[in-house]
């Protein structure tokens, strides 16, 4: 039985336009010092794991093996997609990779997490959990309501239910009820149990996985049978219906820097005082910048684009990406 770690590595990071692009995602840009998210990602699972499985597509897969030489881990098995077809069928195409008895860690490749001990504690717990068939998800503890994240209700390591992305009102309450947390995306479990509960639970998706995974050339999925599988999230396929999930709780510095605000509350928490002018953030420009009556404000520059944000107004990017990759596509790849 080994513990194999598996790269989720198909997001596009339209949150973070104009620095994110299909042709470098916001897990490739070297943003925290001189490293990627990616890169971040690798390195701190090395430790517990014996090998690395890469789900990713064809338009990044270059950038993941840079990424993976720059953390010391030259040996990995690849899964490049044709096509994104969501999580619930990522992580079959590892589990058809690995063992049955295998354990799999499965983590988004666009992560951060500043303790690192902590974080080895919950993984600990979350293989032992594993190893008895069970499958586990990791649970944040909130420090502010979010709209962005879902949430899990929770006693100990038991799951009592999966909650939507609230509204401010629904999670001011989930915090003051104190027995909520923050869905991570991140994951443990045997490939075994995985591919039984799926079969359980979604046969069609395990059936034309196992199809496209029949097709592939070397470590390319094709297309054809690709697009054959339905798209559905590891979470609304199985995790939100199965009855041997648990949770662990974690409270590991996590975020998933999903928007322009999460970057600035980690970028003050680490101290990075030279991103702020004022009291508004700047990304990517290297112009002197004055910000004049004006506070919480972002200020994201590319050499194509330049975006103005309040703060408050983190999630309405992927919107405004959307509205773009339709009108100006070219400011998109």
């Amino acid at each position: 039985m080994s513990v194999i770690h598996v790269i989720l590595s198909g997001g596009i990071g339209s949150r973070l336009w104009p620095v994110s692009r299909k042709s470098m995602p916001k897990q490739y840009i070297p943003m925290f010092g001189d490293k990627s998210l990616f890169q971040l990602t690798a390195e701190r699972n090395k430790l517990f794991v014996d090998n690395t499985i890469i789900v990713g597509n064809k338009d990044n897969y270059l950038l993941s093996q840079a990424d993976m030489i720059r953390a010391g881990l030259p040996e990995f098995t690849e899964i490049i997609e044709a096509a994104p077809r969501n999580t619930a069928a990522a992580i079959v195409f590892a589990a058809l990779a690995a063992q049955p008895d295998d354990i799999l860690l499965v983590t988004p490749s666009d992560h951060i997490i500043t303790n690192e001990v902590a974080y080895a504690r919950a993984i600990s717990e979350a293989i032992d959990l594993a190893r008895e068939s069970y499958l586990v998800t990791f649970g944040i503890k909130p420090t502010k309501p979010e709209t962005g994240y879902g949430y899990i209700e929770y006693n100990e390591n038991e799951v009592l239910s999966f909650r939507e992305k609230p509204d401010m009102e629904i999670a001011r309450f989930f915090l003051t009820q104190g027995n909520f947390l923050w869905n991570s995306g991140i994951f443990c479990f045997k490939a075994s149990t995985y591919l039984q509960e799926l079969s359980d639970l979604e046969p069609e998706i395990l059936k034309t996985s196992l199809t496209c995974w029949e097709s592939k050339q070397d470590s390319f999925l094709q297309e054809k049978e690709t697009m054959q599988i339905p798209s559905k999230s590891i979470d609304y396929a199985v995790m939100e219906r199965s009855e041997k999930i648990k949770v662990v709780q974690a409270n590991f510095g996590w975020s998933d820097l999903g928007s322009f605000e999460s970057i600035w509350e980690h970028w003050r928490e680490q101290g990075e005082d030279h991103r702020f002018v004022q009291n508004n953030m700047i990304v990517g420009c290297t112009k002197h910048v004055e910000f004049l009556g004006v506070d919480n404000l972002v200020l994201v520059e590319t050499a194509d684009s330049i975006l103005v944000l309040a703060k408050s107004n983190s999630q309405g990017v992927k919107a405004l990406y959307e509205r773009l990759e339709k009108e100006m596509p070219e400011l998109v790849k």
